[in-house]
């Protein structure tokens, strides 16, 4: 009687087919229920006690995408046990494409973003390299969830092959006029990579400089000195030559000072060494010359070379006008005037 009821048909389908697919999707839910609150716990437990972050992102990627791609799995294959009309069994299969795709894409998605992470620790973790990734994450997130459309198009029958190569003149058009937003695209790569520079530099390019306040996918917003902000498509700056003086370590400082004619020999013997003393007296400078440089129309002069141990203009102006007190106060003490233009008119009697 009992086998009489299994071997029983609806729709196309024995009731014993019905109770197979029925017990292969919960068998696959209990393994995958088991997996999920002992296997997964255990295995994230363990990944908290180590101190590399590549057990935590797979034990995440197992929690939010395994587990639900395997209860989808699950509902397939016990589908597939049915015979099914042709129309539902289409369905089925357009349904498995679509959320297969979805799945590719969060997965390509979430290995990239984590590759970038890894990255931005390796760097130096900053505000400003952060949002650039960001960006570059939401270009690459972009250009994924693209092909995931063209990938699943295609598996339904559509041509598109033919309708990219449809495009004609058309794509070419396209592509000649993006073209120069697909360069500064990928110097946008090139800074954030490679940095040259980065969002708080001092930089200079030609005649125009100041601090980088925002780099964008295609342009570079910097604030000049004078206040008003410059924006520099991301290819002008990767194409020039460009100078940035936030990275400097020290600063070459040269300068001359001149004394009159009238300064003894034994005064000026002792100039290069009193220089010397007063810059080796200043904090974060190392001396490197003072010498008698040349006769001038109207002065000796005398040209001083010294380092300032740090990049910050701000700390160099400090160390220069300390310099020059003390060179000011030395020179009184021995009675050396400094040179100004001078001229002496001589009259016959």
């Amino acid at each position: 009687m009992f086998n009489n009821f299994l071997d029983k048909v609806f729709f196309n389908n024995r009731v014993l087919d019905y109770f197979i697919c029925l017990g292969v999707f919960l068998l696959s839910l209990i393994i995958i229920k088991i997996f999920q609150h002992i296997i997964l716990k255990k295995l994230k437990v363990w990944a908290e006690k180590t101190r590399t972050t590549l057990d935590d992102f797979l034990v995440e990627l197992f929690a939010k995408l395994a587990v639900p791609f395997g209860c989808f799995a699950a509902l397939y294959a016990s589908l597939k046990y049915l015979t099914l009309p042709a129309h539902s069994d289409r369905a089925i299969n357009v349904a498995a494409i679509a959320i297969l795709t979805i799945f590719s894409v969060r997965l390509g998605i979430r290995l990239i973003a984590y590759g970038l992470k890894v990255y931005l620790g390796t760097q130096g973790r900053t505000q400003a390299l952060e949002h650039s990734l960001k960006g570059i994450l939401a270009v690459i997130k972009f250009i994924i969830w693209v092909l995931a459309v063209i990938f699943f198009l295609d598996n339904l029958g559509f041509k598109i092959s033919t309708v990219i190569a449809g495009l004609g003149i058309g794509g070419v058009a396209i592509a000649l006029a993006a073209q120069a937003v697909l360069k500064d695209l990928f110097s946008y790569f090139s800074i954030i990579f490679d940095r040259p520079f980065e969002v708080g530099d001092f930089i200079i390019i030609g005649d125009l400089l100041g601090t980088v306040e925002h780099i964008g996918i295609k342009t570079t917003r910097i604030r000049s000195l004078g206040g008003e902000q410059l924006v520099f498509s991301n290819s002008d700056l990767t194409d020039s030559r460009l100078r940035n003086y936030k990275r400097m370590q020290k600063r070459r400082v040269v300068f001359k000072l001149g004394v009159v004619y009238q300064t003894s020999l034994a005064n000026l013997k002792q100039i290069p060494k009193v220089i010397e003393e007063i810059v080796k007296g200043v904090k974060n400078t190392a001396f490197d010359r003072a010498h008698f440089l040349s006769y001038e129309d109207f002065s000796l002069l005398f040209e001083v070379v010294y380092y300032v141990l740090s990049g910050d203009y701000n700390k160099y102006m400090d160390v220069q006008q300390e310099i020059n007190f003390a060179i000011k106060e030395e020179f009184e003490k021995r009675s050396i005037e400094f040179a100004f233009p001078t001229r002496t008119i001589y009259t016959a009697k």
